[in-house]
């Protein structure tokens, strides 16, 4: 295997692995699976010997054991395996609650240029649908490997101490049967469990396309395109599980055949031994009809290697997600939002905040140069401003000059050349999380969720009262609206469908109010907003920032007249040559 192909690898385990339950969770689904499927086996072959010993008719007293032992397994087998249930699937799903946050935490750099390469319907499928998939590793893979290896092991070693023949045929009827049916599953089904999770993010893709994009749609009458679209995609999903059922059908076809031909091979290879007096006709009823309950057990093996080629191709699209290296102009530094707010802990340890001088400018930027990821030439270089609170700063320039991108080095999204001081301290050296509890970015286009006011609110300060909401939304000039939509109860529908866009930035800008940011960018504020309402909205947003918070502003189109503020204008920067 080359080095690439290791550390794929290696990275596929890791997203496995957290995946799986600890030990200590999977211990009791594993012990109590084990005992279910023991209950099986025994109750198929005590009932048989119960029945022949009684055709004997011997005394009542000799069968009693025998009855209630019956009774008991035929119980045990529904309550064990109820409880087994119970709990591998808590371990499981408790595990995958973990996972998703993991996950969610893995994709979170990477959004500002590290999953651009991948449609909208691949990430969502490989968040949702693979991430949802890892948890068959426990239940539909490791568990039943475990559970059936153990049961099928045990239940061969009985046989022998009874009919050592008989154990001989079985062990030769499942390496036979056994590996004909993983072969037959493999050959049936490896291409298509690959290929299911791309025909579910095709799906996916092509829903999202008609539902996002659905007045485009209409109106260059493309409907019946999409509708095509999503059927074709929608039919080799189909297809593709259609092929998964028949291997699974014919997988368990093939067992069934052989379990019925093992159990012939031992009625004829111990009728001798009947005949002669060395096996008594219960034992050997029983030994004749276990491998019917012993192939039961032993299917789950196949299932479970057929599941882990599914586990292993949702992983691989998790880890192409997740695992890839980040390109090195994202900032992949995680840590918890301390701003200058927070002092230092409990014990007396200064927090990375006391570091910062207050006297200092807020913002001082020298030399700044930003890249995109993965480009050749910065979008924006040699960058120099000073902002200190209670000033505005005007970041002008065409379109493509990198306006926007300045903004995420600001934040932190990207990483930076030069100088970029923070209350006189170098950005860099600062945890992200105090760069971002100090900085504050209202997009271009402000994400809502759909949920009520209150609640998008209170994202940024969930400790904010009603008052204290309804006042910030008095500041930025929604209070009146917030009354006629019924409060702070006012649902904003899913992604703000139910505001305006200069609704919805007022709701961002209020937001970053109740985040305390002393740094907040407007990044184009009024995109999309009707020239003569642009000019009103813009003064609101700058009126409601409070006077001692300072605004970095990238005004669209132009900067309304009588608004006093420094500017940094952005040249054009030309592309590279091709």
């Amino acid at each position: 295997m080359s080095a690439r192909g290791a550390a794929d690898a290696a990275a596929r385990r890791r997203v496995i692995a957290r995946a799986v339950p600890s030990g200590r969770r999977s211990a009791p689904g594993l012990t109590l699976g084990v005992l279910a499927d023991l209950c099986v086996v025994g109750l198929l072959g005590l009932s048989l010997w119960l029945i022949v010993r009684a055709a004997e008719q011997p005394p009542i007293l000799h069968l009693t054991f025998a009855i209630v032992g019956v009774r008991a397994l035929a119980i045990g087998r529904a309550a064990l395996r109820y409880t087994e249930r119970v709990f591998s699937h808590d371990a499981a799903l408790a595990q995958l609650a973990s996972l998703r946050a993991q996950t969610f935490d893995a994709l979170l750099p990477r959004v500002p240029g590290g999953i651009e390469t991948h449609r909208r319907g691949e990430v969502l499928a490989a968040f949702v649908d693979d991430v949802d998939q890892l948890q068959d590793e426990a239940l539909r893979v490791r568990q039943p490997l475990l559970v059936s290896g153990l049961v099928v092991a045990l239940s061969v070693l009985a046989v022998a101490l009874i009919a050592p023949l008989g154990a001989a045929v079985l062990v030769i009827a499942l390496l036979l049967g056994g590996g004909l049916a993983i072969l037959l599953s493999r050959r049936m089904a490896a291409d298509s469990d690959r290929e299911l999770s791309e025909a579910r993010a095709a799906l996916v893709d092509a829903l999202l396309e008609r539902f996002a994009a659905a007045e485009v749609l209409a109106a260059f009458g493309a409907q019946p395109m999409q509708r095509a679209r999503i059927a074709a995609a929608e039919a080799r999903l189909a297809a593709l599980q259609l092929r998964r059922t028949r291997s699974t059908g014919l997988t368990g076809a093939l067992l069934g055949l052989t379990a019925g031909l093992a159990s012939l091979g031992a009625l004829l290879a111990l009728l001798p031994a009947v005949g002669g007096g060395a096996l008594s006709a219960p034992l050997f009823a029983a030994v004749v009809v276990v491998p019917a309950a012993i192939f039961e057990v032993f299917a789950q093996l196949p299932a479970a290697i057929a599941a882990r080629r599914a586990v292993e191709a949702s992983a691989d699209r998790v880890t192409a997600l997740t695992e890839a290296p980040l390109p090195p102009e994202i900032v992949a530094e995680g840590g918890e939002p301390e701003g200058p707010r927070h002092g230092g802990d409990a014990g007396g340890t200064p927090s990375p905040a006391s570091a910062l001088d207050p006297t200092a400018p807020l913002i001082e930027l020298s030399g700044l140069a930003v890249r995109h990821p993965g480009g050749e030439r910065p979008a924006v270089s040699g960058v120099r401003a000073t902002l200190r609170a209670g000033e505005t700063l005007v970041v002008t320039g065409p379109s493509g000059a990198g306006k926007s991108t300045l903004a995420l080095a600001l934040v932190r999204f990207l990483d930076y050349s030069g100088s970029y001081r923070l209350r006189g301290v170098e950005a860099r050296e600062l945890p992200v999380g105090l760069v971002r509890a100090v900085v504050g970015l209202c997009e271009q286009t402000p994400h809502l969720f759909d949920a009520d006011l209150r609640q998008n609110l209170r994202f940024a300060r969930d400790t904010a009262s009603d008052e204290e909401l309804l006042a910030v939304l008095g500041r930025v000039g929604l209070a009146e609206w917030a009354r006629e939509r019924g409060g702070l109860d006012a649902p904003v529908g899913e992604r703000g469908a139910l505001v305006s866009g200069g609704q919805a930035q007022r709701i961002a800008l209020a937001r970053a109010i109740l985040a305390d940011f002393p740094v907040v960018i407007l990044d184009e504020p009024t995109a999309g907003v009707d020239r003569e309402l642009a000019d009103r909205l813009m003064r609101d947003l700058l009126g409601a920032v409070p006077p001692d918070r300072a605004v970095i502003l990238i005004p669209h189109p132009e900067l309304p007249a009588g608004i006093e503020a420094d500017r940094l204008d952005l040249p054009l920067r030309p592309s590279p040559p091709a």
